[in-house]
């Protein structure tokens, strides 16, 4: 039986041998076997079965895969009601509407950054220096956590998302970003402003689903979109003629946002879902209790999704890609991931219209080793 793919001969393609057949069974870093799909329409229909359980922990950092209650506020490893509790709580705060009203605060953010990147003697790191603090300011400023203190979360994630994390580190980690998290709720609770979690003290939660739902939102909010950032500047670096037009063209921007968060895919397998009952996905019958994932990667890159998937076309007309998942777990920040990456790649080609890379690409390290995919650094010149 094959491990579960996770290396790439090319830093803008799925893993190698991730598309080799639609499902089968694959065996994960803990040496469970769980069933791996790949076809864009079996991984949409399972993404939006709800007799696939979410509340599944597990499958790295030497834990078995489990059928495990999520840690409170944790929603994404919940099923329904707890996850519609939360979930609905949450939604109405991360409309397009709402992340509109940002757009201001956010083109602050980028032009504030640039600055201080050109600043910076040369060759630099746009990584450090760009694309990881951006988010990481909006979402610190979203939430209301002082940006002093990303240390935390971002030290948190570094070690959450590793695969080579283990059990001990990552309990050790857990321990830190908790008394992180109820530190500042006790504080903000002494004296409430006006981020997203004071807006969630008046809320049924409980301090520890504060905490735990902070903390999945401060990963994703700032993980996800910082490695979008660097390894999408990196794809329109290596094409010049897409690059253009992401500059050039504002009408272009949002397909191109669309066309890199499907080319792309930084988060590939995510998180295993459970069958909780014999559940057939094509031809293949998954039975009750196995493990299955879905390879986000190489079904973003199946015909059937769009033609000539493995071209990378920033024209291309928006597409149904599972790039934000699908169904009852659809990434809950996807306006706020969305409206930061349209701001801030024209921004950064008009700001500084030679950029390029100060190595040869094959030194640019890729991530990998970690579950979100992107690039560690990136030296750049211009």
């Amino acid at each position: 039986m094959r491990s579960l793919p996770t290396a790439r001969s090319c830093p803008f393609s799925p893993p190698d041998g991730a598309a080799d057949e639609p499902i089968g069974k694959v065996r994960v870093q803990t040496d469970d076997e769980a069933w791996y799909v790949a076809k864009y329409d079996l991984a949409r229909q399972m993404l939006a079965e709800t007799r696939f359980s979410s509340e599944v922990n597990g499958g790295f950092a030497g834990t078995p895969l489990h059928k495990s209650d999520a840690p409170p506020g944790m929603f994404i490893q919940m099923d329904a009601p707890r996850h519609t509790r939360i979930r609905r709580l949450l939604t109405g705060r991360f409309t397009l509407q709402r992340m509109n009203r940002l757009r201001p605060r956010i083109e602050q953010i980028v032009a504030d950054q640039l600055d201080h990147l050109e600043k910076q003697p040369r060759p630099v790191d746009l990584v450090e220096h760009f694309a990881l603090p951006v988010p990481s300011l909006v979402i610190c400023e979203l939430l209301g956590v002082p940006y002093s203190d990303r240390k935390h979360f971002q030290e948190y994630s570094a070690k959450f998302l590793h695969a080579d994390t283990t059990r001990a580190e990552l309990e050790q980690a857990d321990a830190e970003i908790g008394a992180y998290l109820f530190g500042l709720i006790a504080a903000k609770r002494a004296q409430p402003g006006d981020g997203l979690l004071d807006d969630l003290l008046d809320t049924d939660l409980s301090d520890e689903e504060l905490a735990g739902a902070a903390v999945l939102l401060l990963i994703a909010g700032h993980e996800t979109t910082a490695n979008m950032l660097g390894l999408g500047t990196l794809l329109l670096l290596e094409r010049p003629d897409q690059l253009a037009l992401v500059r050039d063209d504002p009408e272009v921007v949002k397909t191109a946002v669309d066309e890199m968060l499907r080319y792309l895919s930084v988060v590939d397998t995510g998180l295993f879902r459970r069958a909780s009952e014999d559940i057939t996905l094509g031809d293949v019958t998954i039975p009750e209790g196995d493990f299955a994932v879905v390879t986000i990667a190489a079904a973003n890159r199946d015909p059937v999704l769009c033609e000539d998937p493995d071209t990378f076309d920033v024209t291309r007309p928006r597409t149904h890609h599972l790039a934000f998942g699908f169904g009852p777990h659809q990434c809950l920040g996807q306006n706020l991931a969305r409206l930061e990456m349209e701001i801030a790649y024209p921004a950064l080609l008009n700001r500084l219209p030679g950029l390029r890379l100060a190595v040869p690409m094959e030194e640019v390290p890729t991530r990998d080793d970690m579950f979100i995919y992107g690039v560690y650094r990136m030296e750049v010149t211009w």
